[in-house]
């Protein structure tokens, strides 16, 4: 489904420190995911990139402005509604996986419903397990399980319980080319196959490739965008960076 916000930020404004040691890593800005797409934020390192999508969803309290998911106003909900929120609606995908290393695979995949006492679809669960080609590791533990196939483990989790957005931060990070290719075209899938609605941070233009748009920060404030990104596209904005500190508009 698309046309419709799945997440967005209003005037967000986030400060750190206080006086000269004041930090201002998000700067007024204002943005729309759209659901049932995919979004990929890149920036240089400090430009805020991944303090906006911490505040998007929820992780991290903002200092002015105002963000939902859905219909939902964060900046309004007091800690324990917040958390039942991130819970209910919300995925993430590390960098460092993030899995329990006790627990199978599978049991990775289905803990968050089981923390919250929901009965997992199977059927659903199924589907993304097949799908990450993931069925022949189940019984495993993230210690018998490659980067790629770890990485593989927290997507299928984050997607498990269908929540509304998922969150991936810097996901192929510690990834080589080749499992970086395995779980990037599994998030693709997930927006083309089952309508997940992705935001994604990275620094990698390749990655960004996947994404069907890409949010470009500067000094906390979003200076481009791009539809339809290409590898070689992005490279060349973010070489414009270190030329100009920001990126010229490019032409239609």
């Amino acid at each position: 489904m698309t046309g419709t916000t799945a997440a967005r930020a209003a005037s967000l404004t986030k400060i750190y420190g206080e006086g000269e040691a004041q930090v201002v890593a998000l700067d007024q800005v204002d943005i729309a995911i759209e659901q049932g797409r995919f979004t990929a934020i890149m920036g240089p390192s400090g430009s805020g990139k991944s303090t906006l999508m911490h505040c998007l969803a929820g992780l991290d309290s903002v200092s002015g402005g105002q963000v939902w998911i859905g219909e939902t106003d964060l900046t309004t909900l007091k800690d324990k509604a917040l958390t039942a929120l991130r819970r209910d609606k919300v995925g993430f995908v590390f960098q460092s996986f993030n899995l329990i290393p006790t627990l199978t695979a599978q049991e990775n995949i289905t803990l968050p419903m089981d923390i919250a006492g929901s009965k997992p679809d199977q059927q659903w669960v199924n589907l993304i397990i097949d799908t990450v080609g993931l069925r022949s590791r189940l019984d495993h533990k993230p210690s018998e399980l490659s980067g790629g196939q770890q990485q593989r483990v927290a997507c299928a989790r984050a997607l498990a319980s269908r929540p509304e957005i998922i969150f991936a931060d810097e996901p192929t990070g510690n990834l080589d080319s080749r499992s970086g290719a395995e779980v990037l075209g599994f998030l693709r899938r997930s927006v083309d196959e089952f309508g997940q609605t992705i935001v994604m941070v990275t620094h990698d233009p390749n990655a960004a490739s996947y994404a069907q748009r890409v949010v470009f920060l500067a000094d906390g404030r979003i200076v481009d965008e791009m539809a339809d990104p290409t590898a070689e596209r992005v490279l060349d904005r973010m070489k414009r960076f270190d030329i100009e500190g920001s990126p010229a508009t490019e032409p239609a």
